[in-house]
């Protein structure tokens, strides 16, 4: 069955060139010296993205695959001036990111709602002989032509706009917190990667007050190196503000799988590792009261040697989380360095809301709202990296059925591309 959630798009975008301006000398009857009246041509339309929270993936645009603006008329006699071409908006959700098809480079970032980005400029239109007109040249038999049209084949890449983004390897019980904590309902299975595709829930907190929660597929170590999904739906959890890992209670070493997810993140984007950070420990339902203490004690330990996860480069410095005594107020279980820690078990219910009390601490903290403000104002795309990105492309046209036209079947169609429109 095909999935509604689409967050990729690859999209062949024309602006509209320019019309030509007239060259025309008026002839009327008694006025055999009319002089110049070739009138201005039209400007082509302009490829616009706009930004529509009406919308939440890209499924409207899955198969708009070329997206042309129209041509701006010629100019007439008697200084007419040439018909503008109409602009073309694509409405986004907000957070959608663009980026050139053949470069892989930054082209812009659609951020909020009413957003209105000109992807491709129209075409000015040519100057009729009339604008040409001099003192010694009072018959001018010339005219500008139109500019041409820019032309451009896009991707389109949704991140998510969420507060909470979920982290952790798959079978981490990530979909059954956000089936708990809010109204989404996300594919739940006792195997790994149910989850294929992101889902957003909005969890309710005291006073009527909220936020959002985005689940993404789990990944696991390696997965820079295309293993498992890959770090393709990591994108999704760029922009939240918060970092909720995920590590279920009877995994062997809590700290180290802990460490691979920082790794995997660092791997895909370094910038990702000054977020806050949550760490649950999930499953507690299969630990007694006992088991849990030994894992409070065993993280507030002092660390001895740690070793690096086996997917790190040799020589690489791991961010391995100091430990400490103090837990911050609020954090059921203690704290991993800064990072608060808290036991819970998505199925029972237990430490749930104390987790929710803790989440909303952190997103409300000065040092997080300083950090928001700071990345805001310095958010920075980075250009595709053109060795992973030609497969990336190879592997998300493979979804899809649709051909794309070639130059000469383009050029063939432009005498028909308007007809829609006339009747």
């Amino acid at each position: 069955m095909e999935s509604n959630f689409v967050d990729y798009v690859k999209i062949l975008c024309r602006s509209g060139k320019g019309g030509r301006g007239s060259m025309h000398l008026r002839h009327v009857k008694y006025n055999p010296l009319g002089g110049p009246d070739g009138g201005d041509g039209g400007k082509g339309g302009s490829i616009i993205l706009r930004g529509n929270h009406n919308y939440w993936t890209l499924l409207h645009l899955r198969y708009e695959r070329h997206i042309f603006a129209e041509h701006g008329g010629n100019g007439g006699k008697d200084k007419c001036h040439g018909t503008d071409g109409k602009d073309v908006y694509i409405d986004v959700p907000p957070g959608t990111v663009v980026y050139n098809a053949e470069t892989g480079k930054f082209i812009c970032d659609v951020a909020y709602d009413g957003q209105e980005v000109v992807l491709l400029k129209g075409g000015r239109g040519g100057l009729g002989n009339f604008q040409f007109r001099t003192a010694t040249n009072q018959a001018p038999r010339f005219a500008q032509p139109g500019e041409p049209a820019e032309e451009m084949t896009i991707i389109m890449e949704l991140k998510l706009l969420a507060d909470v983004g979920l982290v952790g390897f798959p079978n981490a019980g990530k979909s059954t917190l956000v089936s708990a904590l809010s109204n989404a309902k996300p594919k739940i299975a006792n195997y790994p990667f149910t989850t294929m595709e992101p889902s957003l829930g909005i969890v309710g907190y005291r006073d009527n007050k909220s936020f959002v929660m985005a689940d993404i597929p789990g990944i696991i170590e390696g997965a820079a190196e295309g293993r498992g999904l890959g770090l393709r739906f990591l994108r999704h959890i760029e922009r939240n503000s918060l970092l909720l890992f995920m590590v279920p209670g009877d995994t062997d070493d809590i700290l180290r799988e802990y460490n691979i997810l920082l790794e995997e993140l660092r791997k895909f984007n370094p910038e990702m590792l000054s977020k806050q950070r949550v760490l649950a420990v999930t499953k507690c339902d299969l630990l007694d009261e006992e088991l849990m203490e030994m894992l409070r004690e065993e993280m507030q330990a002092p660390p001895s040697a740690p070793e690096a996860p086996p997917s790190a480069p040799e020589g690489a410095t791991i961010d391995y989380p100091r430990k400490t005594n103090e837990a911050p107020s609020g954090a059921v279980g203690g704290a991993v360095g800064s990072v608060p820690v808290v036991f819970i078990s998505a199925v029972t219910g237990f430490h749930l809301d104390e987790l929710k009390d803790v989440l909303w601490r952190e997103l409300n903290s000065e040092s997080n709202k300083l950090q928001t403000i700071m990345a805001d104002d310095r958010l920075v795309h980075r250009d595709k990296d053109m060795a992973s990105f030609a497969q990336e492309l190879a592997d998300e046209d493979a979804d899809g059925d649709v051909d794309y036209l070639d130059e000469d079947e383009i050029e063939d169609l432009e005498d028909v591309e308007y007809l829609d429109e006339e009747d």
